[in-house]
């Protein structure tokens, strides 16, 4: 199922992000893809609050992941380091993308067929200052 929502503002933004995390489910893996800056960290941080994670959600950029306790766990990744696909192999993140927690993986695209299909894809496109386009695009089951 896909669905194309027009954000206003980052607070819109963030709430559709709200929604998202409050929907999900243990094992359930949301990919953010988008431009630097486009907003994928402030979404990571709405799916964390749907979640009932409390604090500021940064992006792990220099740690890679980070992981966030609540109910169930989130573990946020940024793949924007990654320069080769083989570099994952050293770090085991299947692991986690397998768990039972909740995995958010900015710049999936460095993955490069690593994640398994089963993934919810987020992308997010500029159309202003403020605004974005997001496209939400579930698993078939």
């Amino acid at each position: 199922m896909k669905r194309v929502i027009e954000s206003g503002s980052c607070a819109e933004t963030l709430g559709i992000a709200t929604e998202l995390g409050r929907s999900a489910s243990r094992g359930d893996i949301i990919t953010l893809s988008g431009e630097l800056g486009a907003g994928k960290t402030l979404f990571a941080g709405g799916i964390a609050a749907g979640m009932g994670i409390d604090g500021y959600i940064t992006s792990p950029t220099f740690s890679l992941m980070d992981v966030h306790e609540g109910t169930i766990p989130l573990y946020h990744f940024d793949l924007y380091r990654i320069e080769k696909p083989s570099e994952l192999e050293e770090l085991f993140f299947e692991e986690y993308w397998e768990g039972d927690g909740i995995s958010v993986i900015e710049w999936p695209e460095r993955a490069e067929g690593r994640l398994p299909r089963r993934v919810t894809a987020v992308t997010i496109e500029y159309t202003g200052p403020e605004s974005r386009r997001i496209t939400i695009e579930h698993p078939d089951n």
